[in-house]
């Protein structure tokens, strides 16, 4: 952590609003990012992350300051729509296929752009066979790129139930994508399922 963002912290934690404003204008982007590919909706996702940092705007005091803020942000941003998926049953997640917003503006042909679509949609409705938690889970590991002890951390589960939930999470989403993707006839690979 860099001086500069603990001393924003500090002074966050003594109930300076701007402080706190200086945090949500840094995070906002990754907070909004995973609202977004959990939920799926834009709007939904604004509404999300509004309330995430609400959330920890009103937790600040409790934040430990030997912990990774951005991590206990997240934490605070997942369990908020984790709740939100499992009260609204909601069904679908409409992603951007593994990029980020801050990916350059490349102006792409027809082809790849119905090619990114049809890819979205796969994935897409992949995700939808997952628990709530275990979509969190991979969305944290593959788009965030939290370690299995950050995502622990993040979801309040041990390291082991990380584990066991990213491995199993990886085999189903592998094993659909090849029942979906793969000709019949053809062998897996020689590990029993690609790697995701």
């Amino acid at each position: 952590m860099s001086l500069a963002e603990a001393d924003w912290l500090r002074l966050a934690q003594q109930n300076d609003e701007t402080a706190f404003e200086h945090l949500v204008e840094t995070y906002q982007r990754p907070v909004f990012n995973l609202c977004y590919r959990m939920l799926g909706n834009q709007q939904e996702a604004e509404d999300a992350a509004q309330e995430a940092f609400w959330r920890a705007y009103q937790a600040i005091d409790r934040y430990d300051n030997n912990r990774s803020f951005i991590t206990w942000l997240l934490s605070i941003t997942a369990h908020y729509c984790i709740d939100l998926q499992r009260k609204r049953r909601l069904p679908t997640l409409d992603i951007d296929l593994l990029t980020d917003f801050d990916a350059p503006d490349a102006t792409p042909g027809p082809e790849a752009m119905l090619k990114k679509k049809q890819d979205t949609e796969a994935i897409n409705t992949l995700l939808e066979n997952l628990k709530e938690q275990d979509r969190a889970i991979i969305i944290l590991r593959y788009w965030q790129e939290f370690s299995e002890e950050e995502i622990a951390k993040t979801l309040s589960l041990s390291v082991s139930a990380v584990k066991s939930r990213l491995h199993r999470a990886r085999l189903l989403l592998a094993n659909l994508w090849m029942e979906e993707h793969q000709p019949l006839g053809l062998e897996r690979s020689i590990h029993g399922s690609p790697t995701l």
